[in-house]
């Protein structure tokens, strides 16, 4: 619609619809230039319109600090000062006086911009002499009432619009606070709503075993982004979650990187509105770390035991033992010592003592008098040195990979070779006396306070079925006549004394590769 427009050819109303049309036209938002932009035209329309010969108007900045003045390019130059005297004007009152004649004569008028009790500029106006000076007074006079609203307006406006940016940019910190706290999490975590839609996907997720992006993830269905598990089934675990409101949890095996993977899958009701459940979040964990410390321990606990058990029916042997030696010898003196089955009966007996006494060692390890600083390598190279002379063990290729500037640790050097010994000659069977064992030396890469031993093998490897039991004693998968079941026993023992813990990894038809990890400190 467009306003009717005047009728009269009267000055002052032409001024004010002018000024009227200025601020209708709301420049300040068409042209971006702020509130100063629109005052500008106001000022040039009243100049222009009354004849003005001084026409400016002193406007509050932002902050309340001072007053900056709004004129046309043609204007009277600004005296100097009259920026600090502003609010002493303001604070004065309207005010009105004739200027002298020498100056210019007319009325020199200042009209504070007051709404509320507060102040918001001031009109500073020399109106010329003439017929029309009380016509342009009060023109001014109601265009300073209707400028005062306007002015604090647009401030409040402004501070709003502060507001809100501040309080959006607030919102977004805190949201971007909570992002980083869940992509920072060491767990797989995503979250569907009812229409089984991913709303939230966090950065492990992106890193899992199907590797999608949190931009390909959020908003679709979670069946099409995990489309490797049934669809029946990972919506029956979903509604369930939503009918019951109770937490589920299951655990899972996964071999999509290669290797055996535990993972524990938790889904979790969520609330929005206290009332009905609105989303199910789901977190991901890995739990192959903690099964395998599981494991271990139910492997101590297990090995302690048979130890403890064969203890006690080792010592119940040893004399009967005793006595079937003692006749032996007995026998020897009598027949001569060059009867067969003496030699027979002496033979076995000795080696039953052997395994006696290596099964009490493991049952019973020793406690060693002191420990001293010692070098993982020196070690080492004591027991190659060692085992150099051993006739299957010259026909070996050696892959020295000893880490130099290793620090020291305290351990017992004397039993730390009897355990690596034992480590060597066990490759030494599995390769059958021919092949490579590389023996590496360095810092654990996981951990800086251990350092890494490795005895890796080119033998036949150990079946998946087989590594749970092979530190159990007496277990064995060699030929019988080559081994007892004790050796790796005794070195999984000897390992523990010193706080350490032993690992293996194998692969039929590549080899073995044990890890002894012990602490630094």
């Amino acid at each position: 619609m467009v306003a009717p427009p005047l009728t009269s050819d009267h000055l002052g109303l032409e001024v004010l619809a002018e000024v009227a049309r200025v601020l209708a036209a709301g420049r300040p938002a068409a042209h971006g230039g702020g509130l100063a932009g629109g005052l500008a035209d106001v000022v040039a329309a009243l100049r222009r319109g009354l004849s003005l010969r001084r026409c400016r108007l002193w406007l509050r900045s932002t902050d309340g600090s001072r007053y900056f003045p709004i004129a046309t390019p043609d204007d009277e130059p600004q005296l100097p000062g009259s920026a600090n005297a502003v609010p002493a004007w303001v604070a004065a009152g309207p005010y009105r006086d004739a200027v002298p004649a020498g100056h210019g004569g007319g009325t020199l008028l200042r009209l504070p911009l007051v709404h509320d009790d507060e102040p918001f500029g001031c009109f500073e106006v020399i109106i010329p002499e003439g017929r029309h000076e009380r016509m342009a007074h009060d023109v001014l006079v109601v265009v300073a009432q209707m400028l005062a609203p306007v002015v604090a307006a647009y401030e409040l406006s402004a501070d709003l619009a502060s507001e809100v940016a501040l309080r959006t940019r607030e919102l977004e910190a805190q949201r971007n606070f909570v992002a980083r706290i869940i992509d920072s999490l060491p767990v797989g975590l995503y979250v569907i709503d009812r229409a089984y839609r991913i709303r939230a996907w966090n950065r492990k997720r992106e890193a899992g075993t199907q590797g999608v992006s949190r931009e390909d993830a959020v908003g679709r269905e979670v069946f099409d982004v995990l489309d490797r598990q049934p669809r029946d089934l990972l919506k029956l675990e979903f509604d369930r979650v939503f009918a019951t409101g109770e937490i589920q949890q299951v655990e899972m095996d996964s071999q999509a990187t290669g290797d055996i993977r535990h993972y524990r899958i938790t889904k979790i009701p969520m609330r929005l509105d206290d009332d009905e459940i609105s989303h199910v979040i789901t977190i991901g964990e890995d739990v192959t770390a903690w099964r395998q410390a599981q494991q271990r321990l139910a492997q101590s606990e297990k090995l302690a035991a048979v130890g403890q058990l064969a203890a006690g029916v080792m010592h119940e042997i040893n004399n009967p033992l005793a006595t079937i030696l003692g006749c032996s010898e007995a026998l020897a003196l009598r027949f001569g010592e060059q009867d067969e089955y003496l030699k027979i009966i002496d033979t076995e007996v000795q080696r039953c003592r052997r395994i006696v006494d290596a099964l009490l060692d493991f049952s019973r390890p020793k406690v060693s008098s002191h420990k001293e600083p010692v070098g993982i390598n020196a070690v080492i190279e004591q027991t190659l040195f060692l085992l150099k002379h051993h006739d299957r063990f010259k026909w070996l290729t050696i892959d020295r990979q000893l880490e130099e500037a290793l620090p020291q640790f305290p351990a017992d050097a004397e039993r730390l070779v009897q355990c690596f010994m034992a480590l060597m000659l066990n490759a030494m069977d599995a390769m059958n006396s021919r092949g490579v064992l590389t023996v590496r030396t360095r810092r654990n890469p996981l951990r800086s306070d251990e350092v890494l031993a490795e005895f890796i093998d080119t033998g036949t490897g150990i079946r998946q079925e087989d590594l749970p039991k092979i530190f159990e004693p007496f277990f064995t998968t060699k030929p019988q006549g080559r081994g007892t079941g004790l050796g790796l026993s005794v070195a999984y023992g000897i390992v523990e004394e010193h706080r350490g813990r032993i690992e293996v990894e194998s692969q039929m038809g590549v080899g073995t590769n044990f890890k002894v990890f012990l602490p630094i400190g």
